[in-house]
């Protein structure tokens, strides 16, 4: 095994088979989250921030191409000479890129040509795994491994993007259907007391996990307490009344810099019609729900809020010293109701650690002492971001079911905002 493969995995990678069948789920799982869009769909791009659909499609089938087939398959035939520069993302190692604000002027390939391309990657990758000798399977299965972990992050992306595309249009399409859920009953906002010392966090080598998760390592906690719930839109309906988005006050500098030059006044997509507030969804506009975790806010809404509140976010040790142990289940994309949902469960305990929405905490995205990016182009994968950027917690609710962990660490600049994001507040103890 390379050096560079064993920076990427800690652990031996799952048995050829089961590596074989979790790539074929992975891809088909891409193709069933655009099969009831349309070509129109796919191809538009609403912001810089964003991709089209299309573009998510063909970007993770150029993963596979560029770092497994390229590399280890002599037989391999490239789908097209010109797709390593338009479905490139960030890899300099790999090579010039169609510039990203400009992803969505990309009419062709098509769909057709772009569903193409899977297959015909798809086709070769099985083939690679069948025959590939045992160094030759050494070098790839971390790989590929990493292939399907990184789709299913596109996976989750293309939701959001597709989100905000739909956002924008005046029409306010959905993408599914609505699904209401009854007969639940939020419990009364608690708090969880935890005591401090010395704790380890970190991925510990069993199972996957992306590089940045490690390595494992000793933090000192002071005593702290997390609410049971994660704050709710009926929460920021009342930082909003109380003028919160207009009080200098609660704001880090660049946070009322951002609210004044953008005009903030809510979340993202909220709005307001006869007194009430309604928001998009991908069922289409819905009025927004109290009960429900707030969505679509900033680092800088969700750390003005915390102040308003008289709280604190809490940072990513205290976030996984109080998830570890915790089964991984929640209002994931599994579940089926890609929206954030009222808590459910019982009074006294942590609830919503998992799924519903990715929980801001107040550390900063940095490399874990004794990090080092794996050698090649696969160590631009998480290393050079960070910095400038925040750490999330948790998943949401269009997080693939196996793909979150207690040590995941998600990260965004602390103006983004389109994401399925949120906060728990926490507190010295």
């Amino acid at each position: 095994m390379t050096d560079a493969t064993q920076s990427l995995r800690r652990a031996a990678a799952p048995e050829r088979a089961v590596l074989r069948q979790n790539l074929i789920a992975a891809r088909a799982v891409t193709e069933a989250r655009v099969k009831d869009l349309t070509p129109e769909d796919q191809v538009v791009q609403s912001m810089e921030d964003a991709s089209p659909a299309k573009w998510h499609r063909a970007h993770t089938t150029w993963f596979f191409e560029a770092f497994i087939l390229q590399k280890f398959d002599t037989g391999y035939r490239t789908f097209h000479p010109q797709f390593g520069y338009l479905f490139n993302s960030y890899y300099e190692a790999e090579g010039d890129r169609h510039p990203r604000p400009r992803r969505g002027m990309l009419t062709r390939p098509g769909v057709e040509e772009i569903a193409r391309y899977r297959r015909h990657v798809d086709e070769a990758m099985i083939g690679l795994i069948d025959r590939a000798d045992g160094a030759t399977w050494s070098a790839i299965g971390p790989l590929i491994e990493l292939g399907i972990n990184h789709e299913q992050q596109h996976q989750e992306l293309l939701l959001t993007d597709l989100l905000h595309a739909f956002s924008c249009n005046p029409m306010k399409p959905a993408y599914r259907a609505f699904r209401p859920r009854t007969g639940v009953t939020p419990p009364a906002v608690g708090w969880t007391d935890f005591d401090g010392g010395v704790f380890e966090i970190g991925h510990d080598g069993d199972g996957f996990a992306f590089d940045s998760e490690g390595p494992r390592h000793k933090v000192w906690l002071d005593p702290f307490r997390l609410s049971n719930c994660l704050v709710t839109n009926g929460d920021w309906m009342a930082f909003i009344e109380d003028e919160g988005y207009a009080r200098p006050d609660l704001w880090l500098s660049d946070g009322w810099a951002t609210v004044q030059r953008d005009g903030w006044q809510a979340p993202l997509y909220w709005e307001k019609q006869d007194g009430q507030w309604w928001s998009m969804t991908l069922a289409g506009l819905q009025q927004v729900e109290p009960e429900a975790p707030v969505s679509q806010v900033s680092y800088f809404e969700a750390d003005a809020f915390a102040r308003w509140a008289g709280k604190r976010l809490p940072s990513e040790a205290e976030w996984e010293i109080a998830a570890t142990g915790l089964a991984v289940s929640g209002n994931l994309h599994g579940a089926g109701m890609l929206r954030p949902l009222s808590a459910d469960g019982p009074a006294g305990e942590l609830l919503q650690m998992y799924g519903d929405v990715w929980e801001w905490t107040q550390s900063p995205y940095t490399a874990y002492p004794g990090f080092t990016p794996p050698p090649g182009a696969v160590g631009e994968y998480n290393g050079k971001f960070m910095c400038n950027q925040f750490v999330l917690r948790g998943g949401s609710c269009v997080t693939h079911d196996d793909h979150i962990r207690a040590t995941y660490r998600n990260f965004f600049y602390p103006h983004q905002r389109w994401q399925f994001c949120g906060l728990r507040l926490a507190e010295d103890a």
